[in-house]
């Protein structure tokens, strides 16, 4: 049994034992972003509604499942109440699940959900999102002897995401490759190149020795980018109403 396979056989399991429907799953992380070592697990990440009656009741129902987290899945899922709720806000992961390139499933119906996410999307909150991520990740680098490939890749996929978004006004895709062929200064290819390559070829721990350049590089970029994001307007949230119309779509199924 492949991969995929095992993983349609999860999500099957999910809807038995917790009675509910999944809408959508997909693969995030290394995986999706193209840059997964031989030892990254498999990070699925998937969308559920209740039946109509549990909904109803006055008694708070937990918004995720977390189905399997062991060394080789980290199964979580989100009620589609709540991912609609933070979809409304802009939340950055909603979009990062949105853009996954790998999809295990999507209901039909799951088009509309896209549609109206993009009329929810603020290039401010994602900038701020990814900019965050490129600081933690600064701060990781900046402390160690020694880097591991994996925090400076993600440090770099974070700083073009927020290029990205502050440039084209759209969620950034997931792909890596992706950005840095539309984003990325040639330059700095050869430097890109060289972590994937000892990334790909070892394990999520594989270290490498400081790499000055690309760390002014990043620094850099974030200064820059931090301005931009204060300068940029964030839009005005969609209405309640037509996010309720939306979620009683699928709930009324």
């Amino acid at each position: 049994m492949d991969m995929r396979e095992t993983i349609s056989e999860e999500l099957l399991a999910v809807e038995r034992e917790r009675d509910v429907r999944v809408l959508f799953a997909v693969e995030s992380g290394s995986r999706a972003w193209g840059m997964a070592s031989e030892d990254s697990d498999y990070d699925v990440r998937f969308v559920y509604a209740r039946r109509e009656e549990d909904y109803l009741r006055l008694e708070d129902v937990r918004d995720t499942i977390e189905w399997r987290l062991d060394e080789t899945y980290d199964v979580v899922g989100w009620d589609l109440c709540k991912f609609l709720r933070l979809m409304r806000g802009s939340n950055p992961t909603v979009f990062e699940w949105l853009e996954s390139p790998i999809i295990y499933r999507e209901s039909p119906a799951f088009g509309e959900v896209r549609g109206k996410a993009l009329e929810c999307f603020s290039s401010k909150a994602s900038a701020y999102h990814y900019l965050g991520m490129a600081k933690g990740e600064e701060k990781i680098y900046s402390k160690a002897d020694r880097v591991s490939a994996k925090t400076y890749l993600y440090a770099m996929r974070a700083v073009l995401a927020a290029i990205w978004v502050l440039d084209k006004g759209t969620p950034a895709p997931m792909g890596f490759r992706d950005l840095v062929d539309a984003v990325l200064d040639a330059e700095m290819a050869p430097t890109v190149d060289r972590l994937l390559e000892v990334k790909s070829g070892g394990t999520e721990k594989c270290e490498v020795s400081h790499m000055a350049d690309l760390e002014e590089w990043i620094a850099q970029e974030l200064a820059s980018l931090f301005d931009r994001a204060r300068e940029t307007k964030a839009p005005e949230k969609m209405a309640w109403a037509e996010l309720d119309e939306l979620f009683l779509g699928f709930v009324k199924e």
